[in-house]
């Protein structure tokens, strides 16, 4: 059960509603009145920025069932507030709570671009394509002002270094002269998170995320710069935008779209209670349907965090819903591969007092 909503904030155009404790933590804090309480006028909720100087920028996994094994996150917390978020828990492990302080409380590493010159230049790096936007948004807000997803961008463009990004942030638009020339030399490929086409459904569900009008625009801009972009329709909620699964591929393919994928969706840790507790105050009358559905694919339990089925799902619901998306990938023309990104052209680039070379 999630604490009840703080009375002396005013939350507006935010995914959850409340601070369930973390999951570290030994003990829970719960507001009670005693009666000495000297009343307060309620403050509207503002996101606050910290910067960390990260010690090492490139993260590497080794998990079978995700196409990259090192990925960079500019920022920790995502301001865009989608409640379905499965990177929320990651809060935790900064003593804040996934809910309330993963979408207002924001850290971001400002010498990102600098890590990352130096990790690649080192003598040991072997190159492999680094995908972006693996757990929080580089496109978010804040980075309009901070600009550390362009520094790293640039960086990879000056050593011809691949990558890829996933961001419904249109905070991207600002980057298409570099995204365009590193499309020319077949290095950078860019997923589109398109959820719903219902914009009212949209506010609440991604309440600081663009719109869905404003992401297909996104995906023209991005295609008709040379940059190859793949519809991700993630995550797919059942009963609330499953319905919408072929119209959203449809639409993404008359936008220029060339390459499509779906996840259904993950709830794992803290993420579980704070969607419940959303369903409840948003979609109160599909709850129950939402949530049996969501059992269904995931063993009878909220989450499955098992290699090979966490993002396909099982059973039967899971099944009907890949054949239905095949069909539709089929149907609209797009594919499911993505690009294959060149690492043949990786080098330093060329420093001041270097020697140009003959031949």
């Amino acid at each position: 059960m999630l604490p009840p909503r703080n009375p002396d904030e005013i939350l507006k155009a935010r995914g959850a509603d409340s601070r369930p404790a973390v999951r570290f933590d030994p003990y829970t804090t719960v507001r009670e009145p005693d009666g000495w309480d000297i009343p307060e006028e309620a403050e509207l909720l503002r996101t606050s920025v910290t910067q960390e100087k990260a010690r090492s920028i490139i993260s590497r996994n080794q998990s079978p069932d995700i196409p990259f094994d090192r990925s960079i996150n500019p920022y920790r917390g995502c301001e865009h507030g989608c409640i379905y978020c499965f990177a929320r828990p990651s809060h935790a492990y900064l003593g804040l709570s996934p809910g309330l302080d993963f979408e207002t409380r924001i850290i971001a590493k400002p010498n990102a671009a600098e890590l990352l010159a130096t990790e690649i230049g080192r003598r040991s790096y072997r190159v492999a394509p680094i995908a972006f936007g693996t757990n929080t948004d580089p496109y978010q807000p804040v980075e309009s002002k901070l600009g550390i997803m362009r520094g790293c961008l640039q960086v990879l463009h000056d050593w011809n270094h691949p990558l890829s990004i996933v961001t419904r942030g249109n905070g991207i638009l600002r980057d298409l002269d570099v995204l365009g020339a590193m499309a020319a030399r077949r290095q950078v490929m860019v997923g589109v998170s398109v959820t719903t086409l219902d914009a009212t459904l949209a506010r609440q569900l991604e309440p600081r995320a663009p719109a869905p009008a404003t992401r297909l625009r996104m995906i023209r801009a991005l295609a008709d710069a040379g940059v190859p972009v793949r519809v991700m329709v993630a995550p797919v909620i059942p009963v609330l935008t499953e319905p919408e699964m072929e119209s959203i591929l449809q639409a993404a393919t008359e936008a220029g779209a060339r390459y499509a994928s779906i996840i259904p969706l993950r709830l794992p840790h803290e993420v579980a209670p704070l969607f419940r507790d959303w369903l409840e105050r948003h979609h109160p009358g599909k709850a129950t349907h939402v949530m049996a559905r969501v059992q269904d694919m995931r063993g009878g339990k909220d989450n499955d965090p098992n290699f090979g089925s966490r993002f396909r799902g099982e059973g039967m619901f899971a099944d009907l819903m890949h054949q239905r998306f095949r069909l539709a990938r089929k149907r609209a023309g797009l594919e499911r591969a993505g690009e294959t990104l060149d690492c043949s052209l990786f080098a330093a680039p060329p420093r001041a007092g270097d020697q140009l070379a003959l031949f």
